[in-house]
């Protein structure tokens, strides 16, 4: 009876730790990007990144290929970040780009990025920030978030760097690698999503509305490749870990 007892406690266990994480973008060795991921060609006018499904190093990933190029391979998402607030996945770069410059309009570039896009509430937004994305909106779509955040992995700006995006003060740019160290390989991350809002935007709400993954070198007319796999949201109790188990509970 004992015996039936733990085994009972400890599938439930299981059960509620399988739970609390959720999967946004395990990705198939091949074929189509599963739904509701799709690529967001933001400037017609500019060539796409190109995207694919691959077995890449015993890892089924997303591999994006940029050259003069930039567009979003992306999906909307309903997070509950008080719940769920670590983002882990894994990534790569072959190379780091080498006339990047995040400080500037000509060197927004970036071997590889996570986009994360959130709504906040319009009476925590300054008249003139509203009126501003009422212009972006009216050009770009609906699609322009109120705030976003973006991971990146850079050339020159040391980890953990924030600042704004050389475009518009609604994105930040947090740097989560740098350079060409560890190049070549996959790396796994952690963030913190909602610490990392708040660092970024102070004391106003966001709710997590997206995220995209890019190789974006439009400006700098550089080629890259660089890889994307094992999105998942986890408890702050809970490692990311090394194996990746489980099913995408958002597909």
């Amino acid at each position: 009876m004992l015996k039936v007892a733990l085994a009972l406690i400890s599938g439930l266990v299981l059960s509620n730790a399988a739970a609390e994480e959720i999967w946004i973008g395990r990705f198939p060795a091949q074929g189509e990007f599963p739904a509701p991921w799709q690529i967001d060609q933001i400037d017609k006018k500019v060539p796409p990144t190109r995207y694919q499904l691959r077995t890449w190093d015993g890892v089924n990933a997303v591999e994006a290929h940029a050259d003069a190029s930039m567009a979003l391979l992306g999906r909307p998402l309903a997070i509950d970040l008080d719940r769920t607030p670590i983002l882990c996945w894994r990534w790569r770069i072959d190379h780091a780009l080498k006339n990047a410059d995040m400080r500037t309009k000509a060197g927004d570039d970036y071997a590889a990025r996570v986009y994360l896009t959130f709504r906040v509430p319009p009476d925590q937004l300054g008249f003139g920030t509203r009126t501003k994305l009422a212009l972006a909106r009216s050009i770009y779509g609906d699609q322009v978030p109120d705030a976003a955040i973006n991971y990146v992995w850079d050339n020159q700006q040391p980890p953990e760097t924030l600042m704004n995006n050389a475009y518009t003060d609604r994105a930040r740019m947090i740097v989560v690698r740098a350079g060409e160290l560890e190049a070549g390989r996959w790396v796994s991350e952690r963030r913190d999503v909602r610490a990392d809002f708040t660092r970024a935007f102070g004391t106003i709400e966001g709710q997590l509305t997206g995220l995209a993954i890019a190789v974006d070198t439009d400006n700098t007319r550089e080629k890259a490749r660089a890889g994307f796999a094992d999105f998942r949201f986890v408890p702050t109790s809970r490692d990311c870990g090394n194996e990746i188990e489980g099913m995408d509970a958002q597909r």
